[in-house]
């Protein structure tokens, strides 16, 4: 999915809990109100969002895959072999094994915010790897992180997949890029999925399937603050609401309250009349030019491009660009 992440690079205050019950206050207290979809994925919101990817509407994950069978090879050759593969937000790593079997890396090491998701899924890479260095991470990508010790000399190449790029408004994705490109260091390649413009009915049906999945996956948010901070919000006073903007060039997911509600979370109370809504998440869409101005803005040149036969969805290939010499 696409995420609403407004917020800048910065180093995590002590703890997840802070930093979620804080942003949690300043979302709902904030006018319009909104929540980072970084929050979506606890355990159950991962498993509903790898739920979403197999809906018979989401087409990006199936696009990618598609992209990724036909080009792994020529991605290879240009990347070299002997890297450590970087994965960003690396979920159940589905689509990773056709990675792992074209670039044959040294290391790999798939980062990801929900630890028990992460876990799982890296266990069964090893089991299917037996001989790669797997290296599992649990963190927050948007925030500073560090790289194990095992691949901090290895060349590396970066996997960010499935558009998540498209969460971020355009001056937090292209900080997040100049980030990435002094954390993978000179010499580094980045991988990375954009979604494409396209028919306003196709994106706005991939954010609303029929099943109502992906409105299970926006109200487990409301599900996961109640469990975790103590709220008493009423899940069945919301909805899902996903809409195109498109003067934004972007999705945008809601949960609309139905009538008029109070309720408490860690104590604080706060209240939402019907018909207001709490924004959380955005998915820009780019055309191919306005991502290649997005990856230099970031720090990236890009070097190769692949689309899916339908033009839906592309994977971008960059490497990073030369630094400036400090004056003498």
């Amino acid at each position: 999915m696409s995420a609403h992440a407004t917020h800048s690079l910065k180093c995590l205050p002590a703890s997840a809990e802070d930093v979620f019950r804080t942003e949690v206050f300043a979302g709902l207290s904030a006018r319009p109100r909104s929540l980072s979809p970084r929050w979506f994925y606890d355990r159950r919101g991962s498993e509903l969002f790898e739920a979403i990817t197999a809906l018979p509407e989401y087409y990006p994950t199936r696009a990618e895959f598609d992209i990724l069978l036909r080009h792994a090879a020529e991605i290879a050759r240009i990347t070299g072999g002997g890297r450590a593969l970087i994965e960003l937000g690396s979920g159940s790593s589905v689509k990773t094994p056709v990675l792992l079997n074209a670039l044959m890396p040294s290391a790999y090491v798939p980062i990801d915010i929900s630890g028990d998701f992460l876990n799982h899924s890296a266990a069964a890479l090893a089991k299917r790897f037996p001989t790669l260095s797997i290296h599992p991470v649990v963190a927050d990508f948007m925030y500073p992180f560090t790289l194990p010790a095992q691949v901090r000399n290895l060349p590396r190449v970066a996997y960010f997949a499935g558009s998540t790029i498209g969460n971020m408004t355009v001056p937090v994705a292209a900080e997040f890029l100049r980030a990435i490109a002094r954390t993978l260091g000179e010499d580094a390649f980045l991988l990375i999925g954009i979604d494409r413009i396209k028919d306003a009915k196709r994106l706005v049906a991939a954010y609303d399937d029929a099943q109502g999945i992906t409105a299970r996956f926006n109200l487990n948010l409301i599900h996961r603050i109640n469990r975790e901070l103590e709220g008493t919000i009423p899940v069945a006073a919301f909805r899902h609401l996903a809409l195109w903007n498109d003067f934004e060039a972007r999705i945008e997911m809601h949960l609309e309250a139905v009538r008029d509600i109070e309720f408490t979370v860690a104590g604080e109370s706060f209240s939402i009349s019907e018909g207001e809504t709490i924004h959380t998440e955005n998915s820009l869409k780019y055309g191919p030019r306005e991502a290649r101005v997005l990856l230099r803005a970031g720090g990236w040149n890009p070097i190769a491009e692949w689309t899916d036969p339908e033009g839906l969805f592309a994977l971008v290939l960059a490497s990073g660009l030369p630094r400036p010499a400090l004056a003498a």
